[in-house]
């Protein structure tokens, strides 16, 4: 009488229905097969598309066949290592295996744009990453050399009545290899040329005028300051690009270290090994 009630039941039915669903779907499913290898139509046009992205053409129907030939040699080869057991522990095959997983991570992390604000606050977190040197267009002329006996005074008296009536400041001064001039130079690739002592100097000389004497390891020079920009960190609008990529590196970074953290929980894993020092598996 029970086994009569139960063959009356739908549910009875209905697992045996889900049952024959589940065993005939294993049966013609693609690839369910080890020994079936199916190349659809599909996985053809990847091939034709790899294909072209190398060679900047379309292949032709025989090179699409060896090709196709090339696929389905490797599966088979692949299928039968498998079944060897010849990926496991192979690092080659692990660091691949890893690649592939950090890469859907970092894919699945991107689809989200940053708004305005994420990158403003990032930039705001982070100043010292984007932070700009300080600027100075000026000119100078050497007017007497380390260790000489010139008279300083004299010789900037001179260049300045000269500049005064109209000389040009190239043909004033000691013939050097230093630059007479410099256009939006940072401070420290000013200060590589020319020492720091003269670049400390240039910070406080006024602007628009010839002023010395002004000091540095190559001797005594006279300076005019053209422009003179600080430096610091600057808005948002002039830096966006950098703060972008920036900003997404950080976030693949984190979306890789969250999914990890993920998946390390659903592992219990057991040093057996005796090991010096703190080991964090």
């Amino acid at each position: 009488m029970i086994h009569r009630r139960i063959l009356r039941e739908p549910l009875f039915h209905f697992l045996l229905i889900g049952l024959a669903l589940f065993l005939w779907y294993g049966r013609v499913a693609p690839g369910s097969d080890p020994k079936q290898i199916v190349v659809g139509q599909a996985q053809v046009d990847t091939i034709a598309r790899q294909f072209e992205a190398t060679w900047r053409r379309p292949p032709t129907p025989e090179e699409l066949r060896g090709l196709i030939d090339a696929y389905i040699r490797d599966e088979i080869m692949y299928r039968e290592g498998e079944a060897l057991g010849l990926d496991r522990d192979d690092p080659v095959i692990k660091r691949r295996i890893r690649q592939k997983l950090e890469v859907l991570s970092e894919e699945t992390s991107a689809r989200t744009l940053p708004a305005q604000a994420d990158l403003a606050a990032y930039l705001e977190a982070h100043p010292d990453a984007f932070r700009q040197p300080a600027v100075v267009t000026f000119e100078q002329i050497l007017v007497a050399p380390a260790g000489s006996d010139a008279n300083v005074d004299a010789g900037l008296a001179s260049a300045r009545r000269a500049l005064e009536l109209g000389t040009a400041p190239e043909k004033l001064g000691v013939a050097t290899l230093l630059p007479r001039s410099e256009q939006d130079a940072p401070l420290d690739l000013v200060a590589r040329t020319f020492g720091e002592k003269f670049v400390a100097q240039l910070e406080t000389l006024p602007v628009g005028e010839w002023a010395g004497p002004v000091t540095s390891g190559f001797g005594v020079h006279l300076v005019r300051v053209d422009a003179r920009t600080p430096g610091g960190v600057p808005p948002l609008e002039q830096v966006r690009a950098q703060v972008l990529r920036e900003w997404e590196n950080d976030r693949r970074k984190r979306a890789l270290e969250e999914d990890y953290r993920r998946m390390r929980e659903r592992y219990d894993v057991v040093i057996e090994a005796k090991v010096t020092g703190a080991v964090k598996p």
